[in-house]
């Protein structure tokens, strides 16, 4: 991949992460064709996103470890349905290639984080 691409900056908060990812993918549907299967990919992965970065948000104001890891394991499976929304979009080649093999390896990176955080607080 080159440099200079949306993910070049890095970013080492979690939430400044999520944040950026969710972003990303709304800049990224913005670009899709209109299709009736487009839009309805484009709807799953920007709730998805979008919901993954606000689930880590209610994370951060819970009071027990118990709770914690509930939200984190809602960021996890909302991570997990963006990643196959764009799998899917990866597979139809919609969008720009680029942004969508940028985005799978985000999504790859989040997952493995929030799944590293979870058990670390077990």
């Amino acid at each position: 991949m080159e440099e200079n691409n949306i993910f070049s900056e890095k970013i080492f908060n979690f939430e400044d992460r999520l944040v950026r990812f969710a972003g990303e993918c709304i800049f990224f549907t913005r670009q899709l064709n209109k299709s009736f299967e487009n839009e309805y990919y484009k709807n799953q992965l920007i709730r998805s996103s979008g919901s993954s970065s606000l689930n880590f948000g209610e994370a951060q104001g819970t009071i027990s470890d118990k709770d914690f890891i509930f939200k984190l394991t809602l960021v996890v499976k909302e991570l997990k349905e963006s990643r196959n929304s764009l799998k899917i979009l990866n597979y139809i080649k919609e969008g720009d290639e680029n942004t969508r093999i940028l985005l799978l390896k985000e999504v790859e990176e989040l997952i493995a984080i929030s799944s590293k955080m979870i058990i670390n607080k077990k």
